[in-house]
């Protein structure tokens, strides 16, 4: 046992620097799995549930969109609330009524009741967005978020494929209440999770450039320092944050990281990639089961096997990307989503078009593996431009066009299957005319190729006008924010990695404290 324990060890320290490192990740990525098996639930459960209600593909698209639309009206409160309050204790709150919002979804006793249960579950997942991300750049400095946002956001994708796969096999054989009710006992374990993870101080992590409030772990001759000065980028002083930023009024903070170039060009990108994804999940088990002849289980335990594909994408895809940038690529988190964003129509058109499972299977597991590969460096790139006391409002504000484009995209595939594309290929051709939106955001991606650099520059350039000020904000998280202890963050990935929150404590806010005056 001693040597498994330590092989164990060995492993998830190669993984994530340490246990306290995969803790974190561990809990973030469940977070968002969570959300993606309730979702992926909806999919599995459509035949069922058209069964049960009555209803068609608009109804069954409507159950998808209605959480997003709710979400996107919640997630600027909550994103303001991440930057004020203990995440760790957001979240545990939500999850708690995330599970409660599952029991009444599948206690539902007409199709009203059910609509109403999801918009309630809408409003409570607001927050896991600029929570986690938050709580992210945090945990771990620049030059490792990609890699653990890929866990991170794999979280997500394995969930939905949980979802979609035990979801199906439970409410086949019980009935499609269970399929909701079973994902309570998960909810419970997260929470308990959630209550026991310490909450990180604001802003000690290291910027792209190396900077931070805490000790530099990437030294003068960095990496991703040495990629900065070979490119000789210098900020854009009118965004440059002089003050502390929670001090401002929640609209001129918003309307501060949209001015951001390289955040609208992300934002829109991803809302695009975000569209498609939303499509497919919600009829992926119906169009499964209609385009190559399987039943229901077995078309659960397909998406399954293609969301191993979207895993493997995440993780690979934030791992490149840091070792792009690792080698000098300043770019490398703007190239690799631009480049996968213009192979997944290659690979998903003539698996979509294809009956034969053998020929659409691997096409389908490549795609999905290239549109994974796109958040995990999307994601490391917006907290590179965006200063770190306004990760929860930027990332609030992001997550607004993203739930839309969500909330959007399963009424309307069902509607263009309904009235546009009637007939046995309606579905088909909804997702082909669908891939369309990737292309689109693979070159919106162009643009920030160039704009990238000089916001890394401002947000590095607002973090050291706060230093050198002196100014120390207060933490947001509160007087009772718990700290990491010493020698169990997971912040630095290492032993001697930088602790945020313990050993020489560095001040809270330290980072970008600062705030501009936009407009």
């Amino acid at each position: 046992m001693p040597f498994v324990s330590g092989s164990l060890r060995k492993r998830t320290e190669r993984l994530f620097g340490d246990r306290a490192a995969a803790r974190s990740v561990l809990t973030m990525a469940s977070v968002l799995a969570l959300d993606g098996a309730d979702k992926g639930t909806v999919s599995a459960m459509a035949g069922p549930l058209q069964d049960a209600f009555g209803i068609g593909y608009a109804a069954i698209g409507l159950l998808v969109s209605v959480v997003a639309f709710v979400g996107a009206a919640c997630t600027v409160p909550f994103g303001l609330l991440a930057d004020r309050v203990p995440r760790t204790r957001l979240l545990a709150v939500t999850a708690t009524l995330w599970g409660l919002a599952m029991l009444a979804s599948g206690a539902a006793v007409s199709y009203g009741w059910l609509l109403v249960s999801r918009a309630f579950l809408g409003a409570v997942t607001a927050s896991s967005g600029p929570a986690v991300n938050s709580l992210v750049g945090d945990f771990f400095p620049a030059r490792r978020r990609a890699r653990m946002l890929g866990f991170v956001v794999g979280g997500e994708l394995f969930g939905t494929a949980l979802g979609f796969a035990i979801s199906g096999v439970v409410g086949s054989t019980l009935g499609w209440r269970y399929a909701f009710w079973w994902l309570v006992l998960p909810t419970v374990a997260l929470v308990w999770a959630l209550v026991r993870l310490p909450e990180p101080a604001r802003g000690g992590q290291q910027g792209l450039s190396g900077h931070s409030g805490a000790p530099d772990d990437e030294g003068p001759t960095g990496p991703a320092r040495q990629a900065r000065a070979r490119a000789d980028v210098a900020p854009d002083e009118r965004l440059v944050l002089r003050t502390d930023p929670r001090t401002l009024p929640p609209w001129r903070l918003v309307l501060y990281v949209v001015r951001i170039p390289t955040n609208v060009v992300l934002i829109v990108a991803s809302a695009l990639g975000y569209f498609f994804f939303a499509g497919l999940r919600a009829f992926a088990t119906v169009f499964t089961t209609d385009q190559y002849g399987v039943s229901t289980s077995v078309a659960g335990s397909l998406v399954l096997v293609v969301g191993a594909g979207g895993v493997a994408g995440v993780l690979l895809g934030g791992r490149f990307a840091d070792r792009l940038l690792e080698s000098g690529y300043l770019n490398a988190r703007i190239l690799v989503p631009v480049v996968c964003l213009l192979g997944v129509p290659l690979l998903v058109a003539p698996a979509l078009h294809t009956t034969s499972l053998a020929v659409a299977l691997p096409l389908l597991v490549g795609g999905t593996a290239l549109l994974g590969a796109v958040n995990p460096p999307l994601d490391a790139a917006r907290l590179d431009i965006v200063p770190p006391l306004l990760w929860g409002t930027a990332e609030g504000t992001r997550t607004v066009l993203r739930t839309l484009s969500e909330a959007m995209a399963p009424t309307l595939f069902g509607f263009v299957a309904d009235h546009v594309f009637a007939g046995r290929h309606a579905l088909e051709y909804t997702l082909l005319l669908a891939l369309l939106p990737l292309l689109a955001a693979s070159l919106l991606g162009l643009p920030a190729l160039r704009t990238y650099p000089r916001d890394v520059a401002t947000a590095d350039a607002s973090a050291r006008t706060a230093a050198d000020s002196g100014r120390a904000p207060h933490d947001g998280s509160g007087d009772g924010a718990r700290r990491e202890r010493p020698g169990s963050t997971p912040h630095g990935g290492s032993r001697d990695a930088p602790r945020d929150g313990s050993g020489d404590a560095p001040r809270d806010g330290s980072g970008p404290g600062g705030g501009d005056q936009p407009g």
